[in-house]
């Protein structure tokens, strides 16, 4: 989330470009002379009056354009999905298409994992997976499903990013079920 001290440099920022083009403009030449620094048509330029519809629809569309921006990046949810066992292996698929879908896999600590990515975006930055964590990096294929197997064994986020560092996703280690079960157990007995 965008903390305070984040929205303070964002807003220290933007008065500082304030004041930075308001020096560069008041030392342009003819500025402080007095001159008019507009150029009569014979010179090229012309000034256009847009009418104040116009001014306002243009800074309400640009204000909403970057509120949709910041909320993609800061505050949206990703999506997570558990992954479900099959044969002793938690398998999710993971579809890569402008990003991964989805981008945070929930998994036990202990037990093997497959992940397996059906690549269908062509994007030069999509054709490779990496695990710095686990030390893992494949190429994905377009339009195939390439497995890639561990084993976690400590509990935890670890991130997984596409060939560009630009795409990301998690995979979220949970304490194993059984051996918090066990555990239960023996504090009864």
């Amino acid at each position: 989330m965008l903390n305070k001290a984040a929205l303070g440099t964002l807003a220290g920022f933007g008065f500082l470009l304030g004041a930075i083009s308001g020096t560069i403009a008041s030392e342009m030449p003819g500025a402080m002379s007095g001159h008019s620094m507009e150029m009569t048509e014979s010179e090229g330029f012309q000034r256009i009056e847009q009418p104040l519809g116009s001014k306002i629809a243009v800074t309400l569309g640009g204000a909403g354009l970057i509120g949709l921006e910041l909320w993609w990046f800061l505050f949206s949810k990703p999506k997570a999905r558990q992954a479900q066992v099959q044969a002793g292996v938690q398998e999710v698929t993971v579809t890569v298409n402008g990003g991964y879908e989805p981008s945070q896999i929930v998994v036990q600590a202990g037990q093997p994992v497959r992940l397996k990515f059906d690549r269908r975006d062509p994007s030069s930055c999509l054709e490779e997976v990496r695990f710095p964590d686990f030390h893992i990096s494949r190429t994905l294929p377009l339009n195939q499903v390439t497995a890639i197997e561990f084993t976690p064994s400590e509990p935890g986020t670890y991130t997984f990013v596409c060939g560009m560092n630009m795409f990301r996703g998690t995979v979220k280690v949970e304490a194993a079920k059984r051996q918090s079960n066990q555990a239960a157990t023996q504090v009864l007995a």
